[in-house]
């Protein structure tokens, strides 16, 4: 699934080329891709884009909005006088669409087609009103975004505070404390405060809680300055891969590689179910 700083650039990369265009068909694919009636939102011209959490949300004129989640596999490819993709990355990008892969195709008044594509089927696109979308399940659960400007420490702390019994990396990838953390961003933020996955939220103090709070926003702004993550599954808004974890990422994969605030060789564990990596050093668990 892709993470918040991989659906910011590719928010931004699409806002480029449909902003002003009005939708004039949308054809669906497979049924349980599109939810709502596609004649809602046809004939609606394109007012803006925005994002809340990992969910991207194409706002039309009317109050009417096609929210879209890219789940695992999903993709977004537009073709038109120039052609763009951003997402899960396949062969889509490049070859003649609609393909097996496609769900969803949005036609714009200028001849410009959006191609929702899906391997999996796991994402969708919505047909929302403006109220709709505040009441929508997914979104009404979200907590604030990451990189919200009104989102501070403290705002983190108190969500914390409900969750005291839970590790740390549980409540940061529990999108009803803050939306947008996922796997990578987790590791890299808990990294960066020197605070060990493994350990229960109620044992962190201010100073710690705020250091995560910092390593968060850091991360992820240093990730969509350079386009995402360069993960296997996503790619940019432009179809090439980001490159934080080249440039930036200080443990995320990094496994048997030196720390670089210690020296010490960062390992993989298992923390949460998922997949982790920690300096054992400088992330000592009874710290």
């Amino acid at each position: 699934m892709p993470e918040l700083p991989e659906v910011e650039t590719i928010r931004r990369g699409l806002r480029k080329l449909v902003i002003d265009k009005v939708v004039v068909k949308i054809t669906t694919f497979e049924p349980k891709s599109f939810v709502g009636d596609v004649k809602k939102a046809e004939q609606r011209r394109v007012m803006g884009l925005a994002r809340r959490g990992k969910a991207l949300i194409i706002q039309l004129e009317g109050g009417v909005n096609l929210l879209v989640h890219l789940r695992m596999t999903g993709q977004l490819v537009y073709v038109g006088t120039r052609r763009w993709g951003g997402g899960h990355p396949t062969d889509d990008f490049l070859n003649s669409l609609p393909s097996a892969h496609t769900r969803v195709m949005v036609e714009f008044d200028d001849a410009g087609r959006l191609f929702f594509n899906d391997q999996r089927k796991f994402g969708f696109i919505k047909v929302l009103s403006d109220d709709e979308v505040e009441q929508d399940s997914f979104i009404k659960k979200l907590g604030t975004d990451a990189l919200a400007e009104e989102f501070g420490w403290r705002d983190l702390k108190r969500q914390f505070l409900r969750h005291p019994k839970s590790k740390v990396k549980a409540a940061l990838l529990d999108q009803t404390v803050v939306a947008g953390v996922g796997n990578i961003y987790a590791d890299e933020s808990l990294f960066f405060a020197g605070v060990h996955p493994e350990r229960l939220v109620g044992s962190l103090n201010d100073k710690e809680i705020e250091k995560i709070w910092r390593g968060v926003r850091e991360t992820m702004q240093k990730s969509i300055d350079v386009g995402g993550s360069s993960l296997k599954n996503y790619v940019k808004a432009d179809g090439k891969k980001g490159n934080y974890l080249e440039l930036f990422a200080q443990v995320f994969h990094k496994e048997g590689l030196r720390c670089p605030k210690c020296g010490a060789e960062i390992v993989k564990i298992r923390s949460v179910g998922r997949g982790t990596h920690i300096c054992p050093n400088c992330q000592k668990l009874g710290k």
